[in-house]
């Protein structure tokens, strides 16, 4: 379910609740106001108890940076998505050993494998209201680059001074539109380790063709661990590390004595990427009108590349399986919203709700003083934006990747120069293990053949606007010109690279250390391009911090305008998501119709991956279940996790949940806070609702744990797992 923005300013947006009983992403400290909602809806627990971080449920779920997980276990194991886990299961597979395939199971802890570089489990343990530091007196007067630069100031002393405690990581993030600002600190795990992923069969069955869609029969789960240094801190690798005590791990429900009905209540606990539902409509427009249909272009355009330079190749295709992943469910994620979209009355009502916004906002001269001048400002500062995204949406794919290593390693150069504060936001030391780890993926990440046919397929689109619309600096520094046809591209291209040996990964981790002068004086031709680009990216870098700080300030004032105009209609409000914690609830629900016109039923069992399997060979081998699975369901060996009304075992289950890409992983948990499944997907008819929600349509698609525990304990034995967690 991932899912990413390209928007220039992280804005947040205003949801009302009113409407719908199961929409909402609360925060936290939200719950107080629907706690009368979750009793009613059956939890068990106080939901007082849900609004402190450190106490259980809250305590025991994790960020890993784009998906959600959970401990389990005492001895810090932790649960997820296989798709969350996919680039660290990727990124131990090799053609004479392939986990991808094969899947992976630690028999010990000194089996364990470290996870991809980079990878991290986030612990939240605080959230600090920050608003009147970030936007003080002085800085609520400023507008451009200078606000964007003080607010960044202002944050960058905020974190250092929370970051004193060692071992945690601390972030500001904005609330409804920047009105809002938050603090929150996190205790970041860095010894990461693998410990079981079915395989692709299991995990990944069904692949892209299933990909959003019911009925499901994904295995999507995979299990990490957390390790810390001996005195119990978090630490980098070692063997000498332990796994990390949480102070509280989730109980996997019993399927004899909690099990999940349909009807049941469940609540899922999460870190939701992005939702965009009260954008404005000159936004909504935009994005359904040009930018998304032009991203879905691309991608798709990308997806058929990177197949006709992996073909026949499994190297390549390992080395780019996780980005192969992202790029296709992206790319349906998208199809999917143009269809709905496509023939709607989404604009319209858009437009509608802000006619009445702006009527309420113009009924009344104060709130016309107060509000009146942003909501003016910000449409023609949208329609600036949105010019420039038009001119450069294929800077996005259209750039090698090791000329955006050579890019980064020569702006760390330029920032280490400078005083720790000064330096950019993610150049700072706190951001060197980063650098390091996204430098050292490309190791298992870069495969040359498929990175140079990308850069010049779309480099050739590129070059082929108007000249009078294209960036000189981006032409000249691999000595193009418009026109160009690709083959001509290409050769320049393979020209450039073959004089650059940034391809060797110890040659480019030795760039990390060194300082401008070196950059300047080097012969190789990525560096000399990352030289060459460095004022022009710096140009751009300063042009869109000029834009952002005036969209930032009229934007807050919309929002403010939205807030308080859905005050005076008595709806409560909860922020759009934007990576921090948040928690939903609803029920164990089918659906009828669904999409396909059919019955929904909420509960898919074993029986259905026997009915779709089609061997390695067909359908790309994407509906290929391990044989040893294949045998254990037509023998019915189900044991305690067959369900006596479906005469099988549950795969997956529909809820009406309100979730979105970065819940992926998140916990299921019913009424007592057990976990009886793991979020992993949506409907592709419903993904629309991170723009408009629709009680009616939308399901998120949860992996249930009896599916779990049964593949773990009848197939694939992961006996020292089942008894850690205590499954009873």
């Amino acid at each position: 379910m991932t899912r990413f923005s390209l928007s220039l300013l992280a804005a947040a947006a205003l949801a009302a609740t009113s409407a719908h009983a199961d929409e909402g992403m609360w925060m936290p400290k939200q719950l107080p106001q629907i706690a009368k909602a979750l009793k009613d809806g059956g939890l068990a627990l106080d939901p007082a108890k849900l609004n402190d971080l450190t106490a259980f449920p809250m305590g025991a779920v994790v960020s890993l940076g784009g998906c959600t997980a959970s401990f389990v276990s005492p001895q810090g194991l932790v649960v997820t998505n296989h798709h969350c886990a996919y680039g660290s299961i990727q990124y131990n597979s090799k053609p004479d050993r392939d986990l991808l395939k094969t899947g992976f199971y630690a028999a010990t802890l000194a089996d364990e494998l470290p996870a991809a570089p980079g990878s991290r489990i986030l612990v939240t343990v605080a959230m600090k209201e920050v608003t009147a530091d970030i936007l003080n007196a002085k800085t609520a007067a400023l507008t451009g680059k200078a606000r964007t630069d003080a607010v960044e100031a202002t944050e960058k002393q905020l974190v250092a001074a929370c970051e004193a405690d060692a071992g945690h990581r601390c972030n500001v993030y904005p609330f409804f539109g920047g009105l809002q600002y938050q603090l929150i600190k996190q205790l970041e795990i860095r010894d990461v380790r693998l410990v079981h992923a079915p395989a692709t069969g299991v995990g990944l069955f069904g692949g892209d063709a299933d990909n959003w869609m019911w009925p499901r029969h994904t295995g999507d789960y995979s299990f990490y661990r957390a390790y810390v240094g001996p005195d119990g801190k978090p630490a980098d690798f070692s063997k000498d590390n332990k796994p990390y005590v949480p102070k509280h791990h989730l109980q996997v429900a019993s399927p004899v004595t909690s099990p999940l009905n349909d009807g049941d209540f469940v609540m899922v606990a999460g870190y939701p990427g992005r939702t965009n539902r009260h954008r404005l409509p000159t936004e909504v427009d935009f994005a359904f009108g040009w930018q998304q249909p032009a991203l879905a272009k691309a991608l798709g355009e990308s997806i058929a590349l990177v197949k006709a330079e992996t073909a026949g190749r499994r190297d390549g295709e390992i080395k780019m399986a996780s980005r192969m992943q992202g790029l296709q469910n992206y790319y349906k994620n998208l199809e999917g919203q143009q269809q709905s979209w496509d023939g709607s009355d989404i604009l319209a009502r858009k437009q509608a709700d802000f006619a009445k916004l702006k009527a309420w906002v113009n009924g009344d001269a104060k709130r016309q003083a107060r509000y009146g001048a942003d909501l003016a400002a910000t449409e023609s500062l949208l329609a600036e934006r949105q010019g420039i995204q038009r001119a450069e949406l294929l800077a996005n794919f259209m750039t090698p990747s090791l000329l955006t290593a050579a890019r980064q390693l020569y702006l760390l150069a330029q920032e280490r120069a400078k005083p720790d504060a000064e330096r950019k936001s993610g150049y700072q030391d706190r951001d060197l293990p980063r650098i390091r780890a996204s430098q050292q993926s490309l190791d298992r990440r870069y495969d040359e053949p498929t990175d140079k046919r990308l850069a010049a397929h779309f480099l050739a689109q590129y070059l082929a606007q108007p000249a009078n619309t294209l960036n000189p600096a981006w032409v000249d520094v691999f000595s193009l010109k418009a026109g160009q046809d690709e083959a001509s591209i290409r050769a320049q291209i393979d020209k450039v690279y073959a004089a650059s040996k940034l391809s060797d990964t110890a040659t480019r981790m030795s760039w990390l250390d060194k300082d401008v002068a070196a950059f300047k004086a080097s012969d190789d031709a990525l560096i000399k391009a990352a030289v060459a680009l460095y004022d022009d990216d710096r140009r751009l870098e300063n042009r869109d911090k000029e834009l952002a700080g005036k969209l930032q300030k009229a934007y807050a004032g919309v929002q403010q305008a939205l807030i308080d105009y859905h005050a005076s209609r008595g709806e409560t409000a909860y922020p759009d998501a934007n990576n921090t914690l948040r928690i939903s609830f609803g029920k164990v629900q089918g659906r009828t119709p669904g999409a396909d016109g059919s019955n929904w039923t909420p509960f898919t069992t074993v029986d259905g991956i026997v009915a779709k399997h089609k061997g390695p060979d067909e359908a790309g081998g994407e509906f290929n279940a391990p044989a040893e699975q294949l045998a254990a369901i037509k023998a019915r060996n189900f044991g305690i996790y067959r369900v006596k009304s479906l005469n099988s075992v549950p795969v997956n289950f529909l809820s009406t949940l309100d979730t979105t890409g970065g819940n992926s992983g998140s916990p299921v948990l019913n009424k007592k806070s057990e976990l009886v499944g793991l979020l992993f997907d949506g409907t592709l008819d419903a993904v629309i609702s991170d723009w408009d929600f629709n009680p009616k349509m939308v399901r998120s698609i949860c992996l249930d744990s009896r599916y779990m525990l049964w593949q773990m304990s009848t197939v694939d034995k992961t006996t020292r797992i089942l008894q850690e967690m205590d499954v009873k």
